[in-house]
């Protein structure tokens, strides 16, 4: 015996086509998204507010809102009477940084900066008030800068480390270098504090710092600094060549070139540049 049709009640979701539900979802997400955005830019903000920086309805992101707090990507504060991100998202932008690696992300653009300059790049970090190399793409020169990974040097006497010098304040530097001291390495290192201090306020002007045969005779080097996402700095980089080819006319265009790649890595890196 035949079995009768039945009637069969579908949700508005279930009624929709395929293409209708999955632009939906996009959407859905695409808001979702927007709104992590715009609470991690300025945490603390009432509905209303973010209703009206994404231009939605402030049903629509109360809805959306209550999706992210149920799964942890946005909490209430009630004492500040307003949205702020959730543990679950910090989770998950950890899991960023946890797998962010300078070295790996800036080597194409390190390779690219050799290329294009002609002259070895380097890259370093600071450990414990010294300048320590992490990388290096070497020039097509047969006479070229060279250091190895893990090899030190002073901060003052490098453009690697004067970038990264130029991001602290004048106390913070004068408390660095005496505790690491000015060692004279030639006859154009800088070992006057004052006269130190004078060069690194031209570094933040310009974003991008000189080492004029400070370390090494016949040696020049520039360098910019990379930050992380708090525009704290993390390492620099620099292209280093003999003062015969790195001469002072070139400098002008090195210091812009270093500038920018460091400035693409930082990028790349979730970071921010801190502004003057």
């Amino acid at each position: 015996m035949a079995g009768r049709p039945r009637l069969i009640k579908m949700s508005p979701a279930e009624s929709q086509t395929p293409g209708q539900s999955l632009t939906g979802s996009v959407q859905a997400l695409e808001r979702g998204l927007n709104l992590l955005a715009i609470i991690a830019e300025a945490d603390g903000l009432s509905l209303t507010s973010i209703a009206q920086r994404a231009g939605i309805a402030p049903s629509t992101a109360h809805r959306i809102l209550t999706t992210l707090k149920a799964g942890g990507f946005v909490q209430c504060d009630d004492a500040r009477g307003g949205y702020l991100i959730g543990v679950q998202a910090f989770r998950v932008g950890s899991a960023f940084l946890r797998n962010r690696k300078l070295v790996d992300v800036g080597r194409r653009t390190m390779r690219r900066l050799m290329e294009d300059s002609g002259e070895t790049a380097n890259m370093a970090i600071e450990v414990e008030g010294a300048v320590v190399f992490v990388s290096q793409m070497e020039s097509h020169h047969s006479i070229r800068a060279f250091h190895r990974p893990g090899a030190r040097g002073p901060m003052h006497a490098s453009s690697l480390g004067k970038a990264m010098l130029a991001a602290l304040t004048d106390d913070e530097i004068s408390q660095k270098l005496h505790r690491v001291g000015m060692p004279r390495l030639t006859v154009h290192t800088i070992v006057d504090p004052d006269a130190l201090l004078a060069d690194l306020a031209l570094v933040r002007k310009r974003g991008w710092a000189i080492d004029n045969e400070e370390q090494a005779e016949g040696m020049r080097c520039v360098g910019s600094a990379v930050y992380n996402e708090h525009s704290e700095v993390i390492g620099a980089i620099s292209v280093s060549g003999p003062t015969v080819r790195v001469t002072d006319e070139r400098l002008g265009e090195l210091g812009p070139m270093v500038r920018r790649a460091a400035a693409e890595i930082t990028e790349r890196v979730g970071g921010k540049i801190p502004r003057n």
